[in-house]
């Protein structure tokens, strides 16, 4: 079998989810293609083909003659393709300029033959809703949380044309997978499948840590997004209680200079390390060194760094915000508060320091087995091996 999965660029090291995927594929005897915005010195990703899409220049008049060439081998080597793709733009009277235009966009997908196309975000479908029909293809698409979530708000309307195609989808939770239904989509079409981590890199004893100062750590983007800003908030509040604490977080993005002027002005900026990109082995080590794992999202699809904390035996306390509500277990492998609201991020904090050291151990523990049980690598494999290959 034939998948194509597309991309918008060669996913980073750290970026499991995609590696495990591809390299399970490959591994069940599949053939992968991975297609890609732009250019890229890339030719294999985990065993699989890279294909770039056509690609922008400054130069108007290379642009235009590079166009006209693509065009014509596309029309040359893929007739019946090109003509059944045209057919369906203009059955939705596309202009024929924007049509033009998706035939480049497209060129790379419509020049390959293939069993799947997928697209591995919601996003990456758009404007691409009739290739897959084009080419004879089978057509996926991955569900995210920002493509779910947060991207639909801003641009209402904007998956009309994807829910009225035959796909078959791929979400991180049942929480996404009942927001697809209420869209109209089969429940037979949607397959949840949630992230999963390498458990023999991120594995622990439940011990209790002895530190002199509560060890605080988070893990991801320096975003609004990931509710930071009601964290520092909930800390200083634990500050004024008279808690000893140091937070840590990992990561970059566009909110640092906002975030540390927040915890400035919020008179704990000594209280807390901006540790920036990290490597897993870092990440590890941290882990090792933390009391308490806090992910107070705004909007969370599911959170890798969550399993890996639960998976190193850190007790973890997550907003409610979507995935992370499936993520934690509250009250049997961590604690879940409501988002937007340092006050229960406070109390969530409290409760945690008032628990027995048993008790501490025992979520731990559940939560360690939890997490070597449902999300695995090996696990997840399996998951997208079925996807493709059930009726």
């Amino acid at each position: 079998m034939r998948i194509g999965l597309v991309l918008p660029a060669i996913p980073a090291y750290s970026e499991t989810f995609f590696r495990s995927k591809v390299s399970g594929l490959i591994a069940n005897g599949h053939e992968v293609v991975v297609f890609v915005n732009g250019k890229t010195s890339e030719t294999q990703y985990c065993g699989a083909r890279v294909v770039c899409s056509f690609s922008t220049q400054r130069n108007r008049m290379l642009l235009l003659l590079r166009a006209k060439v693509t065009l014509f081998v596309l029309l040359v080597s893929h007739t019946k393709i090109v003509f059944r793709f045209i057919k369906s733009e203009r059955k939705e009277h596309t202009p024929w300029l924007k049509l033009i235009s998706g035939l480049l966009l497209n060129a790379a997908l419509l020049s390959e033959r293939l069993d799947w196309l997928h697209f591995g975000f919601g996003t990456m479908a758009l404007g691409r809703e009739h290739v897959a029909d084009a080419i004879g293809a089978k057509m996926a698409v991955s569900f995210r949380g920002f493509d779910y979530y947060v991207y639909p708000i801003k641009n209402s309307g904007c998956y009309t044309k994807l829910w009225s195609k035959t796909v078959r989808y791929h979400v991180l939770s049942e929480s996404m997978k009942s927001g697809l239904i209420s869209y109209g989509i089969p429940d037979s079409a949607i397959f949840v499948i949630p992230p999963a981590i390498d458990t023999a890199f991120f594995s622990a004893h439940s011990a209790i840590q002895s530190n002199k100062s509560l060890q605080i750590l988070t893990i991801g983007r320096l975003h609004w997004i990931k509710g930071l800003d009601y964290t520092l908030e909930a800390l200083a509040l634990l500050h004024q209680k008279g808690v000893a604490f140091h937070y840590t977080i990992i990561g970059t993005g566009p909110e640092e200079e906002r975030l540390r002027f927040t915890a400035h002005q919020l008179g704990i900026a000594a209280f807390v390390t901006f540790a920036g990109k990290q490597s897993p082995e870092y990440i590890k080590k941290q882990l090792e060194q933390t009391d308490l794992y806090v992910q107070y999202s705004i909007q969370e699809g599911f959170g890798n760094a969550v399993l890996e904390a639960q998976a190193m035996g850190v007790y973890c306390v997550v907003s409610d915000a979507e995935g992370l509500q499936e993520n934690v277990v509250h009250g049997v492998t961590g604690s879940v508060v409501p988002k937007r609201n340092p006050e229960a991020l406070v109390a969530g904090i409290q409760a945690f320091l008032g628990e027995a050291a048993m008790e501490k151990i025992k979520i731990n523990e559940q939560a360690i087995a939890r997490v070597k049980r449902d999300y695995s690598v090996e696990k997840q494999k399996l998951k997208f091996k079925a996807f493709y290959e059930s009726s």
